[in-house]
């Protein structure tokens, strides 16, 4: 056997001790953000549209990093399940996150009008005719 080569034996590794490339994560665990809470003060659906209350030129340095990005992306309107899909988080996580903004007075959130659990009509036409069109 050739020495150096890492065969049983050997007083040699096979291969230098190389350290893993260890993933730094800045980001906190998801329900640690929330406080552990799931269920957000209001409900409103994932589809409902949210948008900043704040202006551009207000200061938002002051509050936590998730309320930066979330008014950030609400300077356009955008829908719940939007919003957790850029953020990367949880859907549950930023509907908490969204209720507490809308709370605070920080974003607006826009329901979708369901009379009372019935579906839009007009809706279901232009989704069956987008069908047909396939």
């Amino acid at each position: 056997m050739v020495s150096g080569q890492g065969w049983a034996g050997d007083s040699t590794p096979p291969h230098p001790a190389v350290p893993r490339p260890q993933k730094q994560s800045s980001l906190v665990r998801p329900y640690a953000v929330t406080g552990g809470r799931t269920a957000p003060r209001m409900k409103f659906a994932m589809e409902a549209l949210v948008s900043s209350v704040t202006s551009e030129y207000q200061d938002i340095s002051l509050l936590s990093p998730e309320y930066q990005a979330i008014i950030q992306l609400t300077r356009n309107v955008r829908s719940v399940a939007e919003i957790s899909a850029l953020l990367r988080q949880p859907l549950g996580v930023v509907r908490v996150l969204i209720a507490d903004m809308a709370s605070e007075g920080l974003i607006r959130v826009h329901q979708p009008a369901l009379d009372a659990g019935k579906p839009d009509l007009n809706l279901l036409e232009r989704v069956l005719s987008g069908l047909r069109r396939l």
